[in-house]
């Protein structure tokens, strides 16, 4: 089977993660902002907790696209960011609903935006 369509698009392949990657975590960052106050009462963490998640999570985002222009370390810190937010959530909010994330708030989903984000942290824009 001849695969030289594909091949052609190869170079650019590396944003189809990159835009996903991106996607949920400027949206979830973002949305964070303005959510804080409910979010900080309703989980019981410190309102200024809330703030440097969403401020994590969207400059992870942020980077990880920036990244994509050629700047290796911004790929790089822009995944290593995002690591200790999923281990965290997945700790305190996912854990007990088990692995399936579909309507029963598993840490399926989590654990794949770790791995991304780890991916991403080793090997840069390679």
């Amino acid at each position: 089977m001849d695969f030289k369509f594909a091949e052609s698009y190869s170079g650019k392949a590396h944003w189809l993660p990159r835009i996903a990657f991106a996607g949920v975590f400027l949206y979830h960052g973002l949305t964070k902002f303005p959510a804080a106050q409910g979010m900080s009462q309703a989980m019981g963490m410190p309102l200024p907790m809330i703030y440097l998640l969403a401020t994590i999570e969207t400059l992870a985002g942020a980077l990880v696209l920036y990244g994509g222009t050629g700047k290796d370390w911004a790929t790089r810190i822009g995944g290593l960011l995002i690591v200790p937010v999923m281990l965290g959530a997945i700790y305190l909010v996912h854990l007990p609903h088990g692995w399936n994330s579909i309507g029963n708030m598993g840490y399926e989903f989590q654990v794949l935006l770790a791995a991304m984000g780890l991916n991403f942290f080793l090997k840069g824009n390679k």
